[in-house]
């Protein structure tokens, strides 16, 4: 599915897989060429990627990696020589990219097309490499869709919890594994604005920031209805055996928003959820930046002052002395609040200076990012844009 509506003939027009690895530890690891040139749904494309978003997702894939959420991995980027002409002639790049495995929702669907028998041989596939433990359960492929919801709310609420907006949350962008990845027209929330899109291929706004999780829902429930061959020979069965896990979906994405906010607050969660909710209303009405306004908090918290900071307006004064009554934990907020996020507008600066010849901007950013939780943040890294440094719109690259 793409934004909803139904694509049989949707697949990578610009990734190819060359096959798996396996660590000196026993992990087993896909590695894929993205941007490498035509696949069969290039769709007359030229599966190749200018060089901007390959660096756009080597830096944010690598982020994600430091701030602890699950992602694809940038393995490597390097230059062709070779010009891609997209508005404009740009300097060409193949991204390597590694994941515990590309075995996306769509895939299942790709497969439940073929028939039943066709379906359970990929889904035996996926459990015998990615989930054994569920191999011995009395329906195996009805707990493989309740593992693999759970890590999806697991998923996007991380995503929430750091003002990321993935862009372009199709049915061939959610792995089974759980995660992120194709970062697309993907971005961080500067301003706080819960409607915010950046993708400029998301017309409707479909996958704007305060709808990731219904979609993660949405998705889910594609992949139900693809699994029901396999979850019951009695289709009506397998509806209601499906339904029962879908159910779950707001229940579990809800448990994991509510504890990292409290978290956040540094606070225990039966007290900081309702307070975090109205903070975050807040935010919205005085246009603050999320990350820099949790990280103030959280130097606020322990009795600290950075150069990176947010001066709070008088309008949460009430919420803040109510907040300092109840003696929030730095040491947990600093835990979950980081100083430093790829920030659209340096990551723009980074491609700019990259399609100009100098990549020392993008190595430095990628070493920066590596430990986003510092107490010594780099002032000029951690801080918003200034008003004519705003990037409104991101772009997918092909």
């Amino acid at each position: 599915h793409q934004f909803g509506h139904w694509n049989p003939g949707l697949g990578d027009g610009r990734a190819v897989l060359l096959g798996e690895v396996v660590s000196p530890t026993g992990e087993r690891f896909d590695v894929q060429l993205k941007g490498s040139g035509p696949t069969r749904y290039s769709r007359g494309g030229d599966g190749r990627a200018p060089i901007g978003p390959v660096l756009r997702e080597y830096i944010v894939a690598e982020a994600m990696a430091a701030l602890g959420v699950p992602t694809t991995r940038a393995l490597a980027a390097v230059s062709t020589g070779d010009s891609v002409v997209r508005e404009i002639a740009l300097p060409g790049s193949v991204l390597t990219r590694v994941a515990q495995s590309h075995i996306r929702v769509g895939t299942v669907q790709f497969f439940a097309m073929a028939g039943p028998d066709s379906l359970r041989q990929l889904l035996d596939y996926v459990i015998n490499r990615h989930f054994p433990e569920l191999a011995d359960d009395s329906n195996p492929y009805l707990a493989l869709l309740a593992e693999v919801q759970r890590r999806q709310a697991q998923l996007v609420a991380q995503w929430q919890h750091l003002g990321f907006i993935h862009g372009v949350m199709n049915t061939d962008n959610m792995l089974l594994t759980g995660e992120t990845i194709d970062y697309g027209p993907c971005a961080f929330l500067d301003v706080f604005d819960p409607a915010k899109v950046y993708s400029s291929i998301d017309q409707g706004g479909r996958y704007a920031y305060q709808n990731q999780p219904a979609i993660a829902r949405w998705n889910i429930c594609r992949l139900a209805e693809a699994m029901l061959p396999a979850i019951a020979d009695d289709q009506e069965r397998a509806v209601e055996l499906a339904t029962g896990i879908i159910e779950r979906f707001t229940e579990a994405f809800e448990s994991a928003w509510e504890s990292r906010l409290a978290e956040k607050l540094g606070l225990d969660r039966d007290v900081g959820v309702e307070l975090g909710q109205e903070l975050l209303q807040l935010m919205t009405e005085a246009r603050l930046d999320f990350t820099l306004t949790f990280r103030t908090l959280t130097e606020r918290a322990a009795g600290q002052r950075s150069v990176v900071h947010q001066e709070l307006p008088s309008t949460l004064d009430d919420w803040l002395k109510r907040w300092e009554a109840m003696n929030p934990d730095a040491a947990l907020m600093n835990l979950v609040n980081p100083s430093l996020i790829p920030r659209n507008h340096r990551i723009e600066a980074v491609i700019e200076s990259a399609v100009a010849g100098d990549f020392d901007p993008f190595h430095e950013m990628v070493d920066v990012l590596a430990d986003p939780f510092t107490d010594d943040p780099s002032e000029a890294y951690a801080m918003p844009p200034a008003p004519e440094e705003e990037v409104r719109q991101t772009f997918c690259g092909t």
